[in-house]
């Protein structure tokens, strides 16, 4: 975690090393510290749409984006429904969502080569996955909730990254991002058996324990993990977490820790000059 000063006010950013060696991306985890959001919103709470006043949200918006160096007015919002869709964002789409109201909808992937365009995708337990093609200069995010691992929206959005720029798997960059853990994450009967229909029986014993009563502990990044290496990421390009959101209520929301009763922090991914 890196403590960034945007007017004097302290905004701790996650970042990634794998992706901080590129002098040509922006990229960061917020956390919940350095806003100005009150009670269960407090303090950085990104999203509007968990009842925060609207001025709240643009102040927290503009300070990260202070922070970490990008133009808040240029962001480009997903619209996050546990789903395996990718757009492809254009100049048109720039601040979508943020000053401009958006036609992105049912998306939880964001991806572009255009410069300057910063990419935002919003959680709460569930998995950020960021992505950066280092020959061809390609951003994306995607949003990878248990629905969007099963599903596997991180190969969708490699897929998308080859169709759409010509990028090729061994030159992608990615990381798993802060979300919960396996320790905290119990699931259900219904939810397990879609991963076992869908992991090899090696994968599962690294991913999914059995606790009795129909109940299950499922480890997020793990699953994500072998979606990439499935997709042809090479191991040593897969940054993995090494924070749980459900484990540290006072520095990240956890829509589990708090029940329910939370803000939204977010991932962001840019390309600059």
């Amino acid at each position: 975690m890196v403590d960034i000063y945007s007017d004097g006010i302290k905004v701790p950013i996650i970042k990634y090393r794998a992706f901080d060696i590129f002098k040509d991306i922006v990229h960061g985890f917020s956390t919940r510290l350095g806003g100005v959001s009150n009670e269960h919103l407090s303090s950085m709470n990104l999203s509007f749409s968990r009842g925060d006043e609207r001025d709240n949200v643009l102040e927290n918006h503009r300070r990260f984006a202070k922070a970490l160096g990008y133009s808040y007015e240029r962001l480009v919002f997903s619209d996050q429904v546990h789903d395996v869709k990718i757009h492809v964002v254009r100049e048109e789409d720039a601040g979508k969502g943020i000053i401009k109201e958006s036609d992105i909808k049912n998306i939880d992937g964001l991806v572009t080569n255009i410069k300057n365009i910063p990419l935002i995708t919003f959680y709460a337990d569930c998995v950020p996955l960021f992505f950066y093609d280092k020959v061809n200069k390609v951003v994306g995010l995607a949003h990878s909730g248990w629905k969007g691992t099963v599903g596997n929206i991180a190969n969708q959005m490699i897929i998308t990254m080859s169709n759409e720029y010509g990028s090729a798997p061994e030159n992608i960059i990615v990381a798993i991002g802060p979300s919960i853990c396996m320790d905290c994450y119990e699931i259900s009967e219904d939810v397990a058996i879609q991963f076992k229909d869908n992991y090899t029986d090696n994968e599962l014993k690294n991913m999914l324990v059995n606790k009795g009563n129909g109940k299950y502990q499922l480890d997020l990044h793990q699953a994500c993990k072998y979606n990439f290496l499935r997709a042809g990421i090479k191991e040593d390009n897969i940054s993995m977490p090494d924070v749980c959101t459900c484990c540290n209520p006072n520095e990240l929301f956890s829509h589990r820790a708090s029940k329910g009763l939370r803000g939204n922090l977010a991932a962001v991914i840019m390309l600059k000059d």
